[in-house]
């Protein structure tokens, strides 16, 4: 299997756009001239244009499975919270899924431009139907699950972090409930941010859990991601649900 370059970017910019631009004052505020100015100037987004991907959140991917191989052998894979679709991209690609064979599914309450060997939904992941019509879309059981879900920002600190936590949440005990015996789980959370109750549900599930954080994550930012390696089966959460009983 062919895997893509997942390689930090260099020193050298290879887009031929020159690092450091500034954007014109004009009507802008000033901080969302910082956010476009940084924006261009950053050599992930310029990277993502080079290789083709629709997002710089490719590479969050690319280093996590550079390090951890959650996408070696992968044959399914079922991708939350997925527009613009740079993680779709590299998934259709690592499971060789086509229109024909569709391997990958992705949901966003977002529109997202279709791609080819990937199954999309326009719907919130909440929705009860979500569950089923991604597994129906892909035809058998995930070996990953990957979940880039945050909750549409309120202004207040306290209450987005939450929400985006109940999602992070949702997501797992939705990989629990579909991925086959020796598959991953990758989703976003934030620093110190990870409920002990959820920790604890993925450590009976899986052989291994741990929060990272890759280097085109950008370094002021509070995002992380949490991985869990190695399901066991559900037959483990059959047995801690027997033990808490």
């Amino acid at each position: 299997m062919t895997k893509p370059p997942s390689k930090s970017p260099g020193a050298g910019n290879r887009t031929g756009r020159k690092l450091g631009q500034k954007v014109k004052k004009g009507k802008l505020k000033a901080s969302s001239r910082r956010w476009i100015e940084r924006h261009i100037n950053d050599p992930y987004v310029q990277r993502a244009k080079l290789e083709g991907y629709r997002a710089r959140a490719a590479f969050k991917l690319l280093e996590i499975d550079e390090k951890h191989h959650i996408l070696k052998g992968a044959r399914r894979i079922i991708d939350l919270g997925a527009a613009p679709g740079s993680w779709s991209q590299i998934a259709a690609k690592v499971t060789n899924s086509t229109d024909e064979d569709i391997r990958v599914a992705a949901i966003d309450f977002l529109e997202m431009a279709p791609l080819p060997g990937v199954k999309v939904l326009q719907l919130d992941f909440l929705d009860p139907e979500a569950p089923r019509l991604l597994m129906e879309a892909i035809g058998g059981t995930p070996d990953l699950v990957i979940s880039d879900m945050a909750a549409p920002t309120t202004g207040h600190q306290r209450t987005d972090h939450l929400r985006t936590m109940y999602l992070c949440e949702v997501a797992a005990h939705f990989a629990v409930e579909v991925l086959g015996e020796g598959g991953h789980f990758l989703a976003k959370t934030f620093q110190g941010g990870t409920e002990r109750e959820l920790l604890d549900m993925l450590k009976r599930n899986f052989r291994q859990v741990i929060h990272v954080k890759p280097a085109a994550s950008r370094a002021e930012s509070v995002e992380m991601f949490l991985l869990a390696k190695h399901f066991k089966g559900r037959k483990a959460e059959d047995a801690g649900a027997d033990e808490q009983a």
